[in-house]
């Protein structure tokens, strides 16, 4: 007894031993601060700023697609597959208690030895009835490994949702934003397209009393079917935004309501941040990261192939020719086994499972690094794509003012006589699609904001999940999964 005792303890302590690298997060070479980070910005990135366009419309618009969106919903059935297998792979640490039971009825031929055994039982029954145990102890932590990069699997795939979220808030934004700019070009084409028509009918009017020449009429004509092809272009884009819009809403294809002009709508502030908090704001990275950690466990689940294992089976039940003497004292059974196996030859079959294992930690270690350095850049980008975008809106409203007054001021002096239609033609050629852009622009300065809080990442991303599609009660509470004690 005083021996199955010592042997049992030196188990438990061998069973806290675990192969290969314990993980730590790498070093990383954050620049002091973004390079293009302006110099008047928000406290932080921790707020639902979709909010701060002031237009109730969208608001609703987002709320609908946290709430329906498909991909979000996809990302949630993820997690609980994720979290299913982590529940499995750490249920070998404990032992496995079954049952079994079996009914047996058998006539053999009367002939040979049961012809000369008197009152041999012909048929025959047995029952039995066990309770089985297995454990395998996991002295070199294979399983413990196995269960800490299952672990991380759950919370990359937690991360990701939380990537889909980040990007459905993003693309929501960004569509209504393009919609409502699109909206604002095709009603300068309509505009500009009835001010072309009134054009048409003065010459005509004029051709018709010999005041001009049909070189003119055929001007003003071809400056209204320029405006007019402009419109069925611009109609398709905003049907076909309108259609992305809808699925991200987990809708079917439809028409979209409107808010807000794009000329009404409030320019989010810039938030502020360093770089080096991306790394616990981006869902990205934080996917990457827990990667990561689950390719360094596997190494250690390798590694612990290269030693024995052990594994404890036992039976305990009864067993009786009778079923009803199958529960009697006298009809018992036990037995207990122990096995230990471990490799000799296994001609690289352990080894590149070891190699394997570190190279994908390797690989992951890499592509970490890599998310890091595109997670600066998307930052650097969406930063200085703001602060030029909103110069260029400058520039292009000032450019749409002065083709303003260079058209009214042409109109005047051909009415006068002191100029050439073709000046006039000139001056509304240069206006029309300058107004166009001006409105396109407008929605880029917009779609910009949207960028920066998509690059940042942040709190808002939690805010938002807790109106995701499926609710958050059904999800598991991945920050107590980040808090599990460890096992032995």
């Amino acid at each position: 007894m005083r021996r199955l005792v010592v042997a049992c303890a030196g188990a438990a302590l061998l069973a806290g031993c675990m192969m290969g690298p314990d993980y730590t997060r790498p070093q990383v070479n954050a620049p002091a601060a973004f390079r293009f980070e302006p110099k008047a910005a928000a406290d932080t990135a921790n707020t639902d700023w979709w909010k701060q366009f002031n237009d109730p419309v969208l608001e609703a618009l987002i709320a609908e697609a946290l709430a329906n969106n498909l991909n979000i919903k996809i990302a949630a059935a993820n997690i609980l597959q994720a979290a299913g297998l982590l529940t499995q792979t750490r249920s070998d640490l404990f032992p496995q208690v079954g049952y079994n039971g079996t009914g047996e009825r058998l006539k053999v031929p009367n002939t040979g030895l049961v012809a000369v055994i008197p009152n041999y039982p012909n048929p025959q029954s047995s029952y039995q009835a066990l309770l089985s145990v297995s454990w395998e102890i996991d002295l070199w932590g294979r399983i413990r490994r196995l269960s800490e990069a299952a672990l991380a699997n759950v919370l990359a795939t937690d991360d990701a949702r939380d990537g889909v979220i980040l990007s459905l808030v993003a693309s929501v934004a960004n569509d209504y934003i393009q919609l409502r700019g699109l909206d604002a070009q095709l009603a300068v084409a309509k505009s500009t397209l009835d001010t072309y028509a009134e054009s048409v009918k003065l010459f005509e009017l004029q051709f018709k009393y010999g005041q001009v020449s049909q070189m003119n009429v055929a001007q003003a004509q071809s400056q209204y079917q320029n405006a007019a092809a402009q419109i069925p272009q611009i109609e398709s884009q905003i049907a076909q935004t309108e259609n992305a819009l809808s699925v991200l809403l987990g809708r079917n294809p439809g028409p979209i309501a409107r808010g807000k002009s794009i000329d009404d709508l409030v320019l989010p502030t810039v938030p502020a941040g360093v770089p080096a908090g991306l790394l616990e704001r981006r869902p990205d990275l934080m996917q990457s990261e827990q990667q990561l950690i689950a390719a360094n466990a596997q190494i250690g689940a390798a590694k612990a192939l290269y030693f024995p294992t052990i594994s404890l089976t036992g039976a305990f039940g009864s067993s009786s020719s009778s079923l009803s003497d199958l529960f009697k004292g006298p009809a018992r059974v036990w037995n207990y086994t122990g096995q230990l196996t471990g490799p000799i030859f296994t001609f690289g079959l352990v080894s590149g499972q070891v190699t394997q294992a570190e190279a994908g930690q390797q690989a992951a270690l890499l592509n970490y690094q890599l998310s890091i350095q595109n997670a600066f850049a998307d930052v650097d980008n969406a930063l200085i794509a703001n602060q030029k975008l909103q110069e260029q809106l400058s520039a292009q409203a000032k450019l749409v003012d002065a083709l303003k007054t260079y058209s009214r001021l042409a109109t005047l002096q051909y009415n006068g006589g002191y100029t050439a239609y073709s000046t006039v033609l000139q001056a509304e050629q240069s206006l029309f699609p300058a107004e166009l852009a001006l409105a396109s622009v407008r929605a880029q300065v917009f779609a910009s904001s949207v960028n920066i809080y998509k690059a940042m990442g942040g709190g808002w991303v939690d805010i938002a999940r807790k109106t995701t599609a499926g609710g958050p009660e059904t999800i598991p509470p991945t920050d107590a999964l980040k808090k599990l004690p460890p096992l032995f």
